[in-house]
């Protein structure tokens, strides 16, 4: 009797299990099912009935006529200057906040903390102002400085990290001769691989799905990147050309498939260490 209540329980478990999973699913099962049904078929069946038969007419329109190519090599440029920035800069002001001493360091990294505290919102328009002032506006500048240089985020991340290895360690090193360049080089960085790791796909999925200061900050195809030009698609051919938009926001996804891919034991290592959802 046990055994069965058991069983029964482990079962209802994986039943809502497995109810959370297709509803997370579905969303993108959907965007792809619709991509591949031809225009005809799009809104004359229903959204779940399966695409039959299947094209990949919808793919090779949106990648030859309407620029998709260009959004995605331009976000796919954007994307690894600004995570490859965001952790070599965040390493960099992590290790001087977390092992150096200078006089208002905590009271510098606090002050710099609480910037998370302001909405984005609000600092859009002096940014936007900025990069205007600086002759950035549309242009792959505009689009990579403010967050190149590292976030909040980003630094305390990795010097909540820092501060967990030994300073034994450190001590050690510079009692060798080693200098600080040599001891973040050659000890504190190989050390943070996971978080450095968790930092890089933190950044480049966040990127690759910003949508709010490249539409602001760009207006022509020359430096479009894919959210922005899945936007343009729907404002201007959404009434005629919906099977291009799905095909568009499924190609989109491609590579955060491949990212998920080659580092999901980082990604769910990097769920652990963070709590994201």
């Amino acid at each position: 009797m046990s055994s069965l209540s058991t069983a029964v329980r482990r079962t209802t478990l994986y039943g809502i299990l497995a109810a959370g999973a297709l509803l997370s699913v579905a969303p993108y099962l959907l965007t792809l099912n619709g991509a591949l049904k031809r225009p005809s078929d799009l809104l004359s069946t229903e959204a779940w009935v399966p695409a039959h038969p299947a094209t990949s007419g919808n793919f090779a329109a949106v990648w030859n006529q309407y620029g998709m190519s260009s959004f995605l090599l331009h976000t796919l440029v954007v994307a690894v200057l600004v995570t490859a920035g965001q952790v070599v800069f965040s390493a960099l002001a992590a290790y001087a906040l977390a092992r150096m001493e200078f006089p208002g360091r905590d009271w510098l990294f606090w002050g710099y903390l609480a910037t998370m505290m302001v909405p984005q919102m609000i600092t859009l328009v002096p940014l936007f102002l900025m990069m205007r002032e600086m002759g950035m506006v549309d242009t792959y500048a505009g689009l990579i400085l403010p967050t190149v240089f590292g976030t909040p985020y980003g630094v305390f991340l990795v010097r909540q990290h820092f501060r967990t290895v030994p300073k034994d360690l450190e001590a050690a090193a510079r009692i060798d001769g080693a200098s600080t360049w040599t001891i973040l080089v050659r000890i504190m960085l190989p050390l943070s691989r996971p978080i450095l790791a968790t930092l890089a796909i933190i950044t480049f999925v966040n990127t690759w799905n910003n949508l709010i200061w490249p539409l602001i900050i760009t207006n022509s195809d020359r430096t479009r990147v894919v959210t922005v030009g899945i936007a343009a698609l729907q404002g201007e051919h959404v009434s005629d050309l919906p099977h291009i938009v799905l095909a568009g926001a499924a190609l989109a996804l491609l590579p955060l498939i491949a990212v998920f891919l080659l580092f999901q034991r980082h990604i769910v290592r990097s769920i652990a260490l963070t709590g994201l959802k």
